[in-house]
């Protein structure tokens, strides 16, 4: 642990996940990830794996643009990880995983689920 009671794993995936966003939005030219938002970063704990976790605005988990735009951040892979090897001083540079983060989805099915079961509306 810092001095500032957060970890190395976690603060190489802040800036990871930093970094890829400021990618998305600056560099990346494919136009299936213009609504694509880096939510979350988790590193293993020896830094060998970067687990990104994207949602797509205005899309759910089974839109095709969510299809496409995880195929273009599966061929960009490449890409990330050499810029964040180049811009975030490592020993080791990730290898980087993308995920679809449905959080965004579960709480308004739940909060759907709340509104039905208190007062009987959808």
């Amino acid at each position: 642990m810092h001095k500032t009671g957060v970890s190395r794993p976690d603060r190489v995936a802040e800036e990871i996940r930093r970094t890829v966003s400021e990618l998305i939005v600056k560099e990346v030219k494919d136009p299936r990830l213009k609504n694509v938002t880096i939510t979350d970063c988790k590193v293993s704990r020896d830094l060998g794996i970067a687990k990104l976790y994207y949602t797509y605005i205005g899309a759910t988990e089974e839109s095709p643009e969510v299809a496409e735009a995880k195929q273009a951040l599966e061929k960009a892979k490449g890409f990330f990880r050499s810029e964040i090897g180049k811009q975030i001083k490592l020993r080791i540079v990730p290898e980087v995983r993308f995920y679809y983060d449905n959080a965004a989805e579960n709480a308004s099915h739940i909060e759907a689920l709340i509104q039905k079961a208190l007062y009987g509306k959808e």
